[in-house]
């Protein structure tokens, strides 16, 4: 038995396929999803989306948002997302360093909290 999973961001579809489970990350903590699971509407948090095909794991960088699973079927709906392999190591080390520096530099409270909000 398999579950549908779509994952879309305002920009794009990142995936519409069969799965077997995901690990989903959120607000509350992380949740594992298998065929037949419970109902449920849930805020996603900013990290990782992991899913499993077959004997295979794939990793999307999820940047919150909302996902609904009934009936076997999962749909999240992401701020942004980005699969594992589609990521730049260099790219993403970069960016990295600038939001570190950024939230050194952070003056007053609200630019606190936008330079840790860049960093996650």
């Amino acid at each position: 038995m398999t579950l549908n999973l779509c994952v879309l961001t305002p920009n794009r579809m990142i995936w519409d396929s069969e799965v077997k489970e995901i690990i989903l990350s959120t607000n509350s903590g992380q949740i594992g999803v298998l065929p037949n699971h419970a109902p449920i509407a849930t805020a996603v948090d900013i990290g990782l989306l992991r899913i499993r095909r077959n004997c295979q794991w794939l990793t999307v960088a999820l940047m919150g948002g909302f996902a609904r699973i009934s009936n076997n079927e999962i749909t999240i709906l992401g701020n942004d997302a980005e699969i594992s392999t589609d990521i730049d190591p260099q790219e993403a080390k970069q960016t990295l360093e600038i939001a570190e520096a950024n939230l050194s530099r952070a003056e007053g409270k609200r630019q606190a909290i936008e330079s840790n909000l860049a960093l996650r």
